[in-house]
């Protein structure tokens, strides 16, 4: 695929960003496509086995529209791209690319810059027209309802809606998107971007009901069962992991769980007026958890205007380059600098929160320890270390910790469905139906806290399934 020599011949080009100090008076996206992707996707190898359409979650057919690119015949390589992905511009932005470190070339030189090359057809199908409306040609009566529009329930519904059912979406927030709409800064993803492809969806006859929370005295999720022949639950999982009840001052004024802050921040951008607003403006920043939302919080405490930022993580720092001879194709553990940390920030590593201290109810500062860990019996235990108490002062404190499981309390409850042992609605993912008949899951509800791309993937297989069960016949969706 692509130029035999190509990954010899041709460096890597990476996206352009623009200055820090310009980034940082605005919430808009500040990345740039290299120009020439036609030589991005001559470096993609004949490497006989394509690792990285299998570390691809939506299993991206990357070989196919690499060389597609290569020889600038963009139409095929988006339709290529579409067969497995209904989302491309989502994922071109916000995916953390398994594909690349799975890459071949990743082995001696850098990755084929994939995500990039995504992110581009996707973009030029949008410039060029080519991205419209696939209207199913015969209806076939049936009625589903997906609970949750996050990129699970958008994936489902696209694809039931294609399939002839009538889709009805319902969003208890008063916009489309799910957590993508309100827990990704638009720093990060515009949130025009969904907005374009809602209209494709609507034009495919998707009906989208906001401000619909099922489970609620206003609409019992008893409704659904009776009003639907299959019902899809796609609300993700949103119940946050706190600090150990242990930690006192846990729940203390100053002190939000991480998705409060972002959901709050971006419905300020959508509204100027919304309240109550939680500002970072002149206050010393805590983070406490180093992963992609706690790096979200940064790039937004950044652009409030915060004294300082502090990421704590408790596990130590990964290494700048582990060896891929033993990583490979794996997504390895490594050190990794986001764009929003590189605005600045302090980040520390091996370090246990003990107590959240303040004054009259509100925050003031917190007291920690490092922390080292050691195996004992083939398993890692995390150890204090004498004397290396210390506090940090902390005016707001943002806990980015993941999240444990969906709400239970409300529609889950009320509908009565099984829980797996870490509390997602339980489902297998063959025929992606829960407990009860009819209701289906897939995405963060069903596997817990996981990526984008997945949860496109999982409503992509649990739309198949579902078009199976209403029609008891094969489906003519694709089961990936």
């Amino acid at each position: 695929m692509g130029k035999p020599t190509g990954f010899k011949e041709y460096a890597r080009e990476n996206l352009a960003y623009a200055p820090v100090a310009d980034r940082l008076t605005h919430y808009r996206e500040f990345a740039t496509l290299p120009k020439d992707m036609a030589t991005q996707g001559a470096r993609c190898m004949d490497c006989g086995i394509p690792f990285c359409h299998h570390a691809c979650p939506v299993h991206n057919t990357i070989p196919d529209w690499n060389d597609l690119v290569y020889k600038g015949q963009w139409r095929e390589a988006l339709d290529v791209l579409h067969a497995t992905n209904n989302f491309p511009e989502f994922t071109g932005r916000i995916c953390p690319a398994p594909c690349e470190e799975a890459c071949t070339v990743n082995l001696i030189g850098d990755a084929v810059s994939i995500k990039n090359i995504e992110l581009a057809i996707a973009e030029k199908g949008w410039q060029e027209g080519w991205i419209t409306p696939q209207i199913a040609e015969h209806k076939t009566g049936k009625r589903v309802a997906v609970v949750g529009s996050g990129p699970a329930g958008l994936a489902a519904a696209q694809q039931l809606a294609r399939a002839g059912h009538d889709v009805v979406v319902f969003e208890k927030e008063d916009k489309i998107g799910g957590l993508m709409r309100y827990g990704i800064p638009n720093f990060k993803f515009e949130k025009e971007i969904i907005d374009r492809r809602l209209e494709q969806m609507r034009a495919e006859g998707v009906d989208f009901r906001t401000h619909t929370h099922i489970g609620s005295k206003a609409f019992p999720a008893s409704r659904l069962l009776k009003e639907y022949d299959a019902v899809l639950l796609t609300g993700g999982a949103e119940e946050p992991r706190w600090l150990h009840d242990s930690v006192a001052g846990n729940r203390m004024n100053g002190v939000y769980a991480a998705m409060d802050f972002l959901r709050n921040n971006t419905k300020r951008i959508f509204d100027p007026q919304h309240e109550p607003f939680i500002s970072a403006a002149g206050k010393h920043v805590v983070v406490i958890g180093g992963g992609d939302t706690g790096s979200d919080c940064i790039g937004t405490s950044n652009r409030h205007g915060a004294s300082s930022i502090t990421q704590l993580e408790i596990l130590p720092r990964p290494v700048d380059h582990p060896d891929p001879l033993i990583t490979w194709p794996h997504w390895p553990n490594k050190y990794r600098t986001s764009t929003s940390q590189e605005e600045g920030c302090e980040r520390i590593f091996s370090v246990n929160t003990l107590e959240i201290c303040g004054e009259d109810g509100h925050v003031t500062h917190i007291r920690c320890e490092k922390v080292a860990w050691e195996q004992e019996n083939g398993r890692w235990q995390m150890k204090s270390i004498p004397g290396s108490e210390f506090t940090l002062k902390a005016d707001l404190v943002l806990l980015a910790m993941g999240f444990l499981h969906p709400v239970h309390q409300g529609m889950l409850d009320e509908l009565g469905v099984d829980y797996d042992a870490r509390g997602n609605v339980k489902a297998n993912t063959s025929d992606w139906q829960t407990s009860l008949e009819k209701v289906f899951t897939a995405g963060d509800m069903r596997s817990g806290q996981s990526l984008v791309v997945r949860a496109i993937n999982e409503g992509r297989q649990a739309a198949h399934a579902i078009d199976e069960w209403l029609m008891q016949r094969p489906s003519s969706l694709p089961a990936q």
